[in-house]
This record gives C-alpha cells, sequence and structure tokens, in this order.
C-alpha cells in the first residue's frame, strides 16, 4: 500500500495567524448599519486549523488552514485564541454615551426593546 503525499499550502492561499486576528479585529471594528447598536462584543473565541512550519534560525511560522485543504491530520493543530476588549462594557458604554449624548434615549430604548420580548397585551395577561 503507497502513502499518498497529500498537497500542502501554497504560500498565495495561505494566511498567517497576526494576518487573520487582524482581520478580524478590523470587521469588528466596523460601524454597524444602524446608527444605534444593540449588542456589544465582549470577546470573540477563534478556534483555528493550523500547520506550523520551521522556517530555519528565523523561528516558526503559522498558517491558517483554508476551508477544504487536504493535509494529513498529523501537520495540523488546532489553535484557541480568545480577544476581549480592552476596556469593560461599562467603560465602552459611557464613552459611547459622552461620545452620542442624543441618541442617550433611543440606546436605552432599543435595549430594552431588544432584552424584552412580547406584546404589552402579554405582559398585562400575565401580570394583571
Amino acid at each position: 500500500m503507497s502513502k499518498e503525499k497529500l498537497p500542502s499550502l501554497s504560500e498565495e492561499s495561505s494566511i498567517g495567524l497576526a494576518e487573520f486576528i487582524e482581520q478580524v479585529k478590523k470587521e469588528l471594528l466596523i460601524q454597524p448599519a444602524s446608527s444605534t447598536p444593540l449588542l456589544s462584543v465582549d470577546q470573540v473565541e477563534l478556534e483555528l486549523q493550523v500547520t506550523i512550519h520551521k522556517e530555519g534560525s528565523a523561528g516558526i511560522q503559522i498558517q491558517i488552514i483554508q476551508a477544504g485543504g487536504k493535509l494529513g491530520s498529523d501537520d495540523v493543530h488546532t489553535v484557541k485564541v480568545t480577544l476581549t476588549p480592552l476596556l469593560s462594557k461599562e467603560e465602552r458604554l459611557h464613552i459611547y454615551k459622552s461620545n452620542h449624548p442624543e441618541l442617550k434615549d433611543a440606546l436605552e430604548r432599543i435595549a430594552l426593546e431588544g432584552g424584552l420580548k412580547g406584546s404589552d397585551s402579554d405582559a398585562k395577561d400575565l401580570y394583571g
């Protein structure tokens, strides 16, 4: 039984770990379509399949495996990375309200509506 060598990732189709994390951060910082946010991101957890290559005396190179990539399971490593904001949710909310005082009431109304589901008549039926 011959052992078939699986193809490796080419330089053009691979992306490094640092480049991938930078792209995730950029996408998270894009302004939402609506002017008033409803959700905040407290942390982002990435679980990635990577390959690790030793680059002589320069250290190692970590490359993200693209979906559909065909590599032997011995060549693949799982890396879990958690990204968290530098500021707490309370600090971010305070800064947002300071920068957008005209949206304070709308923000509170939208957050309340987003957290409560159902109609007023449903609440009256339940709580009298």
